[in-house]
């Protein structure tokens, strides 16, 4: 994710490769991360959070308390501190930082990966409104960020955008596998899915309509796409969606109070 951020930033042209400095316990993958964008790496997490304005904390939810304890001495109020670290709590890392910092919590996905993530992020306190916008502004370089009020809503965000990739993946192979059961090549029913899949959302998210708009536009009278709609409800497709949401974000409440 890390990774996939920096070359958004870059990208963007917002931010240049002398802005960046990446850290990381493996070497080699410093050697890559130097060679592939040309930008200042260490193995020294202190030095990289002195010589920062923005600290983002891109690390593993079980790495968190060994990075804030390692960096907590420098650690100072007049920087910008953003966790995407999942399940770990804005109150937790202020804690084993044991200072006064501003922080935002964020809940990435992995389409961030491919520069169409969906973001979501916490403020907590301290934060003007530039500061706000520039922590925005480094999410967007991953898709399309958003801010959210209460930190509290961060379960349901998990659900549906942490975990949602692979709710909408599996849907995607289903759609294959039906396709190739009909006669179509698993590449181009495969093809054929993800292309759907992405023009669809792209209709929605250009105000084409409301989603139940759209599937309107396409549902003729007596047609195929009626009689495949109806399969879908007889099979409780939208109960198992609604309900996969809401054991996700039940489950990363439960991961949350077990990380605190």
């Amino acid at each position: 994710m890390a990774e996939a951020m920096v070359r958004g930033l870059l990208a963007s042209g917002s931010f240049k490769k002398r802005d960046v400095t990446l850290s990381d316990v493996d070497p080699e993958r410093l050697s890559y991360l130097s060679s592939q964008y040309g930008v200042a790496t260490t193995s020294d997490n202190r030095e990289a959070v002195k010589k920062s304005d923005i600290v983002i904390f891109s690390v593993k939810p079980q790495v968190i308390p060994e990075v804030c304890r390692e960096v907590k001495n420098v650690a100072t109020k007049d920087k910008l501190y953003v966790s995407i670290a999942a399940g770990v709590g804005y109150s937790f890392i202020k804690k084993l930082i044991g200072r006064e910092i501003k922080l935002a919590r964020v809940m990435p996905n992995t389409p961030s990966l491919v520069l169409e993530g969906a973001s979501c992020v916490y403020f907590g306190e301290g934060f003007s409104g530039e500061e706000e916008d520039l922590v925005l502004e480094i999410l967007g370089s991953l898709g399309k960020a958003f801010r959210i009020e209460s930190e509290g809503l961060m379960d349901a965000v998990t659900a549906l955008s942490g975990s949602g990739p692979a709710f909408v993946s599996i849907f995607i192979e289903a759609l294959c596998d039906g396709a190739v059961k009909m006669g179509l090549s698993r590449k181009l029913a495969t093809d054929l899915a993800a292309q759907t899949v992405l023009g669809t959302s792209r209709m929605i998210q250009e105000g084409a309509g409301h989603p139940a708009e759209i599937k309107d536009m396409v549902t003729s009278p007596g047609g195929t796409t009626a009689s495949g709609i109806h399969s879908l409800e007889r099979g409780g497709f939208r109960a198992a969606v609604i309900s996969a949401i809401e054991s996700a974000a039940r489950r990363s409440a439960e991961l949350s109070g077990e990380e605190d």
